[in-house]
Parts: structure tokens; sequence; C-alpha cells
């Protein structure tokens, strides 16, 4: 088992971890506890962690000869119970995470390594194929995640781990439920696996693990053209993301499918193959203004002009509170579109006295509003789609009617043509800024 020492040092090495501060996800199996030993006589700095999912009977004695372990080999310990039964693997997964993350912080440890090897690696890939995966789900587990993880066993298998702790005089202790069939990782390694190399494939846990290596490869190149293809057709800004539509109309399908997944899974968002084909159908060919619906119902995208919007849902705004103008000068406060606004208006030169008819209304947009400018009577929606004004921005924009609905005025749009002041005649101007 030299050859193994020396090929785990090089893994060491590649990894970074030779100067680290390693926590140890330290289960008292074989696969964790030979990499624990690994470490600590290897000469990493360790602290193992252990989480006892109380889930079989024997889980507490495991903690105890877990903790007798790391006392004889002067390797701190941190230590936490499930607080109720957990009663599925899934449940297990996420609360044995939870903690050894809350770990992780606790010894402030800079990575933290999990017992995965290359069995491993094989029957996760064989799960994915059998459930249905793409070319992402074959590269199986990766050596390296986010914060710190790390799986240094990855290129090794069961039985070099299990003949290097026998020369070692490495014990562990052995979790009966591992012989369960009724979890469907168990019927994989301890059936399905060993009956196709008996009768089928002789290589097939080498030929699984190849076979991540090569889509692993391929996701690699993949990311490298999205990456670029992301440069080129997202925006990010404080409000989201936009897709610039002709932009990323210009890639092949698949490079855009997952230019778009990619960006839908920063907010949470996860669509299938067909949500995603429907979304960027609807990117392609929707009029500016209109809506399409994520899955999760947190998010959505709109169209405005040459983007789609990747938005949150958010609740309605409140209720529009318009403003009665009853004279020449005043002030007062108006919600239009959810935005609260502090209106004065007096002496000026914007809107014509005699073109007022008092009392008007300081009011948010609604659909047939019309301006008499002078190119003609406009409807405020053509002028809103002539200074690319989005949908989402128009009912915040306050507009000026007399008693009779007629509209003299729309902030920092239009102004009607009769209401233009002559040179010397008597005029209001209206300031609006925020409340």
């Amino acid at each position: 088992m030299t050859d193994l020492s020396s090929r785990f040092r090089d893994r060491v090495r590649a990894l970074g971890l030779q100067d680290a501060h390693v926590l140890v996800a330290l289960s008292g199996g074989m696969d964790s506890v030979v990499l624990l030993h690994l470490l600590k006589f290897g000469g990493a700095r360790v602290t193992a962690a252990h989480f006892d999912h109380a889930m079989r009977e024997g889980s507490a004695a495991d903690a105890r000869w877990v903790r007798g372990l790391c006392a004889a080999w002067e390797v701190p310990l941190v230590t936490a119970c499930a607080g109720e039964g957990l009663r599925t693997e899934d449940d297990a997964r996420r609360a044995r995470y939870h903690f050894l993350r809350h770990a992780q912080t606790q010894a402030a440890a800079t990575h933290l390594a999990t017992a995965h090897h290359a069995d491993d690696q094989a029957e996760t890939v064989l799960f994915r194929i059998l459930r249905g995966t793409g070319v992402a789900g074959l590269a199986g587990i990766p050596e390296e995640g986010e914060s710190g993880l790390v799986r240094p066993l990855l290129p090794f298998w069961r039985a070099e781990l299990r003949a290097y702790a026998r020369e070692n005089g490495v014990r562990w202790r052995t979790d009966p439920t591992n012989r369960a069939l009724g979890p469907a990782r168990n019927r994989i390694r301890n059936e399905l696996i060993p009956r196709i190399e008996e009768t089928l494939a002789p290589a097939a846990r080498r030929s699984l693990v190849r076979l991540a290596r090569l889509a692993r490869a391929e996701e690699e190149e993949w990311a490298v053209l999205v990456r670029k293809a992301e440069r080129d057709a997202v925006k990010w800004e404080e409000e989201g993301a936009a897709l610039v539509r002709d932009r990323l109309a210009a890639y092949d399908s698949p490079v855009a499918a997952r230019v778009l997944r990619g960006v839908l899974r920063r907010f949470g968002v996860v669509p299938g193959r067909a949500g995603t084909r429907s979304a960027l159908q609807f990117i392609s060919t929707a009029p500016s203004g209109h809506v399409f619906p994520l899955p999760g119902g947190t998010h959505q995208l709109r169209t405005e002009f040459g983007a789609a919007w990747v938005e949150p849902v958010g609740e309605a705004p409140p209720e529009d509170c318009p403003l009665v103008i009853g004279g020449p000068a005043g002030e007062g406060e108006l919600r239009v579109g959810g935005r609260e606004l502090r209106v004065r208006w007096g002496a000026g030169d914007e809107l014509a006295v005699r073109s007022l008819r008092f009392p008007l209304t300081l009011r948010g947009w609604r659909p047939g509003d019309r301006v008499r400018t002078r190119a003609g009577t406009k409807k405020l929606k053509k002028l809103f789609l002539e200074a690319r004004i989005p949908r989402v921005r128009r009912g915040t924009i306050p507009v000026l009617a007399d008693g009779g609905g007629r509209v003299l005025w729309a902030a920092g749009l239009a102004r009607a043509a009769d209401a233009e002041p002559l040179p010397g005649e008597a005029a209001i101007t209206i300031t609006i800024t925020d409340a």
C-alpha cells in the first residue's frame, strides 16, 4: 500500500491540502476512517466531525467509538446528534451537510473532506443513467465543490482502501444497514453492479468511472462556451437579469438553453427540458410587454423591447392615490404605481394658466389616454413605445388631466400643444420628487 500512500499525497498536493486545515466527515465506516488516517498520519492538520443521524439502533455506540478513535489519534472532534428522527436518506443527507458546514465554520477549517471513492462514483453514474440524465449528470461526483468541499479518495477503489486499512491495522465500524436491499443505492451496490460484472461486463465499474471522466471533460468545454455566450447575451442589473433577445437567438439552441438555465439557477429556478424550450420560444417570439411564468411561482420572464427580464413575481403595488389640484399654487402627495411622490406647483413656465380648468387631477396612466401634440393627437401608449419606456414603469409616470379627463401633461414625456405658454403669459410649473 506504499503506492496508495504516494498517490494520495499527489492528490493532497493537487487539491491544495498540504498547508490547509481539513475537517473530515467521519462516520466511523471504513472509507472515512481510512481518509482520516491518510490525512492525519500524512502530516495534514485535521479536525473530525461526526453526525449521529439517530435512524438505527447502534448509532450512539458508533458515536462513542468515534470519540475513542479521535482521542487515541489526538484528532479534535466535533459531534452532533439529530434532534428528532430523520425519515429518509434525503433528510439525513441534508441534516448531515448542514451540520458539517456548521462544524467547518466552528473549527475554522479551510476545507471539508468527504470519503467518496471510485466505487461511489460508478454507483452514482449508473443510478443517474437509470433515472434518466444528461451529460452533466453523467459527470458524476466532482472532486471539488463550493466552500472548500473536497473528495480526496475519488480516484481510489474500495478494495484498495480496505487493503490499506488491513495493512496499517486500521479498524472501523460496520453499518448493518449498508447490506439492506431497500434503498436504491444499496441495491445497485450489492446486487445490480455485481450481477452486471458477473454476466455482462466484467469491467463495468471502471467503464462507468471512465464515462464520468469523459462527461466531466465535455462539461468543462461546454462551460467555457456557455460563459462566453453569457457574457455576450446577458446583462446583470440591480433589479434582475436581462437576456438580450437577438444575441441569445444567434446561438444554437443547446448553447442558448444552457445559458438560460444557468441564469435561472441563480434565482433558484430550475426548469426541465420542456420548460426550457418553452421559455426560449417565448424569449424569441413574444411581443414586448408580455410575461412568462417560471416554475416555482417566484419569478417570471418579461419581454421589454430587445430584452427578456428575469424578475421576481412581486405583490401588486398599493392602489393609486391621485392628487386633486384646486388652484394655481400648492403642494400635496401622490401615489402612482407604488411610488410615493411629493408634489409642489406654483408660478413657472411649463403650463399656461389659460389652458388649465381647475380642479385638475394628477394621477397614473390609464389605457386609452391621449394627448394633443403639435404633430396631432397621440395615445400615451404610443409615446411610451417611442420613448422605449418599459411597460412595468409606465404606471409610475404621473399624468395631469382636467375635469373632463383631457390629458394636459405626462411627466417627462409630453405636454398638450394648447398648454404651452406664450412669451410673457402666466404659467405654472409642477415639481415632483420622491416622498
